[in-house]
């Protein structure tokens, strides 16, 4: 899919120039749009033994076996009730769907590619654990989720 859309100013933009953002205690994240299947309220979950406290379980989205994990307890950060904004976004990475239960979802925005930049450890060899970039939006950033790291690194 590599429909160009016109912005103002002549400005060109991709499909992988859109992220959806969300929201973790405050901070905003980003995930490609390429990734995103769907996002959903929070829904009942099957709980599956001996998985990572993130992994909060299963859930079935017609017919689809989807597993889901919780981004907020992922990041170590402390568990909070799911409540109205608390969402389910579905992603399709590699092979598989799967859940990222976050705070609240907030929009898609384009991030043109002279605006996305590595995170600061980055230039320095420190790793930053599931941060792939930072896009600028404005005066505003967001952190770019790198799912490879989120999805498989312990």
């Amino acid at each position: 899919m590599s429909e160009i859309l016109e912005l103002e100013d002549g400005i060109e933009m991709t499909i992988k120039d859109q992220f959806l953002t969300f929201e973790i205690e405050g901070e905003d994240y980003g995930i490609p749009i390429v990734h995103i299947k769907e996002i959903i309220s929070v829904t009942v979950i099957t709980k599956v033994p001996h998985n990572p406290p993130y992994v909060k379980g299963i859930i079935n989205l017609r017919g689809d076996i989807i597993a889901v994990v919780d981004v907020r307890e992922r990041f170590m950060k402390e568990f909070r009730p799911y409540d109205e904004s608390t969402c389910i976004i579905v992603i399709e990475y590699g092979e598989y769907s799967l859940g990222l239960i976050v705070d609240s979802v907030k929009e898609v925005v384009f991030i043109n590619e002279e605006n996305v930049v590595a995170p600061p450890n980055a230039k320095l060899n420190y790793s930053n654990q599931f941060i792939k970039n930072i896009g600028k939006i404005g005066d505003e950033v967001a952190l770019i989720l790198d799912l490879d790291k989120l999805l498989n690194q312990d």
